[in-house]
């Protein structure tokens, strides 16, 4: 029988960005601790070796960590010029510190979905009072936390949709790693959720190394109490005339910490490529903190990087506007709340995606609207809009 042993792991460097800036501010990397169960005599199955290759959002300790956690790697390939009409779904719970590694390979012609779930998931009596360690042992000081490590190849002229429905407990942790290769003509498009939780880290890195190779992510969060939310952009565009558009929109508050660091790499070569980054948050917390990086490097002509930021509150006009229809400040705010989960539950392709939506808004807009939301998008689904 293997032996079973419990310790915390230290990550250092986590969501650290390809050009690092900004010392004093404490922005250029995400230090965090997260359980460990190591099981001496263990056989882990990885990975084929091409995945290795792929580098991954939130950095090599937590890639590191999550294939130490992980008994047996999962690995889906959709067959060249075929659609997969099932989404492949890697979904964790952070209740039993569960971790995945999964590796897709999207060949060539092909399209797929890939949904990406973490939830708070159901905590039992060793949980209660701290960390739930199946082992027994006394692992109290560190949140119960969960991980997702997925690397994905888009060969040619594939499509590949993801979706990340990100909803965890206040006294939970998660760590999101993704990495995406993408080669000629290949189409990216992401839409990522972060709803909320003690600590959510995130890291996407997407490169796209064929000629015209596109990326459209989506990302959109919200933070309230004292969330810590930690995202890490990263768009490596090797390809002539690729192109890459990220939006990035959220909205924080009460003392929420949100660190976000984008960056769109121009290598040598990409010869016409494109890559736009914009961010809008929305403050409604006096106690916010709110860090935003946003890094264009540049080693080829003939091509175009923009990005920007946009950071204020609810603009007293719009304030005035919406109380003259009976709304207090605060329900005014909470309507762009709503607006946000609404679109999460809308977008949410399966049950388990769609499941997390809607806990999270019950527990953020109460079980009233939430639902009302579940509602809107059966019937949106129904007549075919979704």
């Amino acid at each position: 029988m293997a032996e079973h042993r419990a310790e915390n792991i230290r990550i250092e460097s986590a969501n650290v960005p390809p050009a690092q800036t900004w010392n004093r501010l404490h922005a250029n990397a995400l230090t965090l601790t997260v359980p460990k169960t190591t099981n001496a005599g263990t056989v882990y199955l990885p990975l084929p070796r091409l995945f290795e290759r792929i580098e991954c959002g939130m950095g090599a300790e937590v890639t590191s960590y999550i294939d130490s956690q992980v008994f047996e790697a999962a690995y889906y390939e959709v067959p060249a010029h075929t659609k997969r009409e099932e989404p492949v779904v890697i979904s964790v719970s952070a209740a039993t510190n569960e971790c995945a590694n999964a590796g897709i390979m999207v060949c060539e012609g092909a399209e797929a979905t890939v949904v990406v779930v973490a939830r708070a998931g159901e905590k039992n009596a060793e949980a209660a009072g701290g960390n739930n360690n199946t082992n027994g042992a006394d692992n109290t000081d560190v949140p119960a936390t969960s991980g997702a490590l997925v690397r994905i190849v888009a060969e040619a002229g594939a499509h590949v949709h993801l979706i990340e429905m990100l909803g965890i407990d206040d006294d939970q942790q998660h760590l999101e790693s993704i990495g995406i290769e993408a080669h000629k003509d290949a189409l990216i498009d992401v839409h990522q959720y972060a709803l909320g939780g003690g600590a959510l880290g995130i890291g996407f890195a997407v490169n796209l190394a064929g000629d015209r190779a596109h990326l459209d992510l989506n990302s959109r969060y919200h933070a309230d109490h004292e969330e810590l939310l930690d995202i890490n952009h990263v768009a490596r565009m090797r390809g002539r005339t690729t192109r890459a558009e990220i939006a990035e929109s959220g909205i924080l508050n009460d003392s929420a910490r949100k660190t976000l660091r984008a960056t769109i790499d121009l290598i040598r070569g990409s010869k016409d490529a494109k890559g736009n980054e914009a961010e809008t948050v929305q403050i409604l917390g006096d106690n916010v903190v709110s860090k935003t990086m946003p890094v264009i490097l540049c080693d080829e002509d003939d091509v175009a990087g923009n990005h920007g930021a946009t950071i204020g509150s609810v603009s007293p006009e719009q304030i005035e506007y919406l109380q003259a229809r009976g709304l207090s400040r605060r329900e005014a705010e909470r309507l762009f709340v709503r607006a946000l989960f609404e679109d999460a539950i809308i977008h949410a392709p399966e049950a388990l995606s769609h499941d997390v939506a809607v806990e999270r808004a019950e527990k953020v807009l109460g079980a009233d609207v939430a639902h009302d939301f579940d509602d809107a998008s059966e019937l949106a689904f129904k007549d075919g809009v979704a």
